[in-house]
């Protein structure tokens, strides 16, 4: 019997947001992989589940490179997949953790295609985790969406004109990773009179988190890779401003 690969979704940042069940998957596999950090530091998804790993657990960290070229990123998957293989095929489960979903723009995706591929025979199991536009709304005090609000979420890699057409269409509009395009979207949301309805969450639910209220007077900021910017496009009225420790 060989051993079954679990996807655990850790959650947004803080340790305590992960699953009852991914939790219990966690603690119980002997081995857990996560994307490793860059210059040898440990990754975000590491850091997230340190307190609940045991000394005598295998850790190992996959090499994923941020780059966007295919035959790079299909080389690293084939690998990653190779090393989760080693020990799935001697029978012991592999828990791989990612930080947010691991259905929601997830490296988890690749690495257990990857590993079908390769191996029919392999099982493996998607435990959901809560992703960060949930926790940037909890951090807000505000709804997500409500009645029949259509929410829209871009991903790290859009242009102004994908923009435009997100805000034609949605009530509510997530921008994920929002640190290299802000100063691109900060006027869009200005000649649409959108700022005043806008937040950007800076590392939702970490310590660190930091909120951005009410955008009108921010056309530049210094944001951190982990940021989203959440806007409600679709309401007529003022939201209420966030009353945080965290607020700037």
């Amino acid at each position: 019997m060989t051993g079954t690969l679990y996807g655990v979704g850790a959650g947004p940042g803080d340790p305590e947001l992960i699953s009852v069940k991914g939790l219990r998957l966690l603690q119980s596999s002997p081995v857990v992989a996560f994307p490793a950090g860059l210059g040898g530091k440990q990754g975000v998804a590491q850091q997230i589940v340190a307190q609940w790993l045991r000394p005598d657990q295998v850790q190992l960290a996959l090499d994923f490179p941020y780059v966007q070229e295919e035959a790079t990123l299909r080389q690293a998957w084939e690998t990653a997949a190779a090393q989760v293989w080693n020990y799935l095929q001697q029978g012991d489960d592999v828990v791989f953790v990612s930080e947010g979903d691991v259905s929601f723009y997830s490296t988890f995706t690749y690495l257990a295609q990857t590993v079908m591929q390769q191996h029919p025979e392999a099982q493996v199991e998607t435990i959901p985790g809560i992703c960060s536009p949930m926790a940037a709304a909890a951090a807000l005090g505000l709804p997500l969406t409500v009645r029949a609000e259509r929410l829209v979420v871009l991903p790290a890699l859009y242009t102004v004109a994908d923009l435009e057409t997100a805000l034609d269409t949605a009530d509510v509009l997530v921008l994920m990773k929002v640190s290299s395009v802000y100063e691109q979207v900060w006027p869009v949301l200005e000649r649409r009179g959108l700022l005043q309805h806008s937040y950007v969450v800076e590392r939702a639910s970490q310590p660190t988190q930091v909120i951005h209220a009410d955008l009108r007077d921010r056309p530049s900021l210094k944001l951190p890779y982990f940021s989203l910017l959440l806007v409600k496009c679709g309401t007529d009225q003022q939201l209420p401003t966030p009353t945080l420790t965290s607020l700037r």
